[in-house]
């Protein structure tokens, strides 16, 4: 007998053309002072706002979470976000992650966030613990990085000039899959509900 079909998602919203476009103009900006290839790039079609990431769940699993997805999205209106700054997780001297950040209605996007966690941990999902600092990955450390081309880089976020960054009205919340490949993440929508 095989064991269960365990698919790997997380619950986003997705982004504009506009904002993946002008994500993708930042990271070849970004890229060209990467002199020393310390960081992973994520692949700019597929950058997403993520409000929750369930992990690996049980297939059977998805039609709760569709259900808890459409009580949490309730009483929510589309949401007016803009792209705002870069930054490093955890700091600009040693970064593991770089992000451009997420403005606009963040009461609105908390109050979002708090409703699909508060729907889906009845389904076994515990409540993330570290506060949400909504972000949008750019790109991630290497592995095999040097501290001093990470710091390098760090210090590149820390003085880079971002231009003018876009806004966006989200309407809707997904449910994605991510497969992972030696490539990149592939990512594949199960399930949208709208907001509004």
């Amino acid at each position: 007998m095989n064991p269960p079909e365990s698919l790997r998602l997380f619950i986003a919203l997705e982004l504009p053309t506009l904002v993946l476009e002008s994500l993708s103009n930042l990271q070849v900006r970004l890229k060209s002072a990467d002199n020393h290839k310390a960081i992973r790039w994520s692949a700019a079609g597929g950058m997403h706002l993520t409000l929750k990431f369930l992990g690996e769940t049980p297939a059977e699993q998805v039609e709760n979470i569709k259900t808890a997805l459409a009580r949490a999205v309730e009483g929510q209106k589309a949401l007016s976000l803009r792209v705002e700054g870069l930054g490093c997780f955890p700091h600009q001297g040693s970064p593991r992650v770089i992000w451009a950040g997420v403005g606009g209605a963040l009461p609105a996007l908390h109050a979002l966030r708090n409703a699909v966690e508060r729907e889906v941990a009845p389904l076994g999902f515990p409540t993330e613990a570290r506060p949400f600092s909504p972000h949008l990955t750019l790109g991630r450390a290497r592995p095999e990085s040097s501290k001093m081309a990470l710091s390098a880089m760090g210090q590149t976020v820390a003085g880079f000039q971002a231009g003018a960054l876009p806004s966006w009205e989200a309407h809707r919340l997904s449910l994605m899959r991510s497969q992972p490949t030696p490539s990149g993440s592939i990512y594949t929508q199960l399930a949208e509900l709208s907001l509004g």
